[in-house]
């Protein structure tokens, strides 16, 4: 295989893991909260894909906006349901019932669906494209140019409008924001939403590209973008994107040598060398403990 092609397979994979990353790293900004569950809201959105063409046999578009809209619909019923009896609980507690929702939707779904892996029909009839004498799969492009302007989207809403900035003010004083009249409890429950749309565009791009969902889907794509959030530094929106890439090229470039058994100890290893030497991560900052 080309380097060219490996290129393309690290951009594809690390966009992927850029998507998942940026839903880990706006909740844990806005709430300092790690949710655990939001690998499974991935997965669901692949059943839900699965379910609409495999099951139903509607169009592929109706798949891709019933998914992202369920994990959307999900992550904001996970927050008012799970998360926000607990705002004011120790935050072990909450840790504690992010496990335990992921938990209960892979079984959930285990349940309902078996635990054998589901072939996902391909969403579009796409012909490999000849680049520079390489052929190349037009999912790999567009899986690229999707998450570059999810993220574009994303920092531009963070940045330029009210809900961005209520975004900004809750991450930094949440007293401070409620007093000045935010809703604080509507700004997290719109971050849930926000970053579990992005889940869901990361669903049909992972069911796209590699075509299976399964229960546990979730839990290793999960981890390692969990991985990508912490690298690039959580509570940054590019500080995400860059983990998510270095985490896809080192997958890629390990399997390409051959040592792909190693790959995912290789994303750890790479984890551990990074808080080494920049505990925050690499676009990180200190975070200072509210009281």
């Amino acid at each position: 295989m080309t380097i060219l092609t490996q290129l393309l397979n690290g951009l594809q994979l690390g966009s992927i893991y850029a998507l998942v990353a940026l839903g880990y790293t706006m909740v844990y900004g806005i709430i300092l909260l790690l949710n655990f569950a939001h690998g499974d809201i991935i997965m669901i959105g692949g059943y839900i894909s699965w379910v609409v063409m495999a099951q139903l046999g509607l169009h592929p578009a109706l798949a891709i906006i019933l998914s992202i809209v369920g994990c959307t619909l999900l992550g904001v019923l996970i927050d008012k349901v799970a998360y926000a009896p607990l705002r004011s609980a120790p935050r072990l507690s909450i840790l504690i019932t992010a496990i335990g929702v992921s938990y209960f939707l892979e079984n959930g779904a285990q349940l309902m669906f078996g635990a054998d892996a589901k072939v996902v029909p391909s969403y579009f009839d796409l012909r490999p494209l000849d680049l520079l004498g390489v052929s190349v799969s037009p999912i790999s492009i567009l899986t690229v140019v999707v998450t570059i302007a999810s993220t574009a989207g994303l920092a531009l809403l963070v940045q330029k409008t009210k809900l961005g900035k209520a975004m900004r003010a809750v991450s930094e004083d949440m007293g401070a924001a409620r007093l000045m009249g935010i809703n604080v409890n509507t700004t997290i429950s719109f971050t849930f939403a926000l970053g579990s749309a992005l889940a869901g565009i990361g669903s049909v791009l992972y069911a796209m590209a590699y075509t299976q969902v399964s229960p546990t889907m979730g839990v290793m794509l999960g981890t390692k973008a969990f991985v990508a959030a912490v690298l690039g530094g959580i509570g940054s929106i590019p500080g995400a994107v860059i983990g998510g890439f270095l985490v896809g090229f080192a997958e890629v470039f390990v399997s390409a040598i051959g040592l792909s058994v190693w790959k995912d100890a290789i994303v750890f290893l790479l984890l551990i060398i990074v808080l080494i030497f920049r505990p925050t991560g690499i676009l990180g900052r200190t975070m200072n403990e509210k009281v």
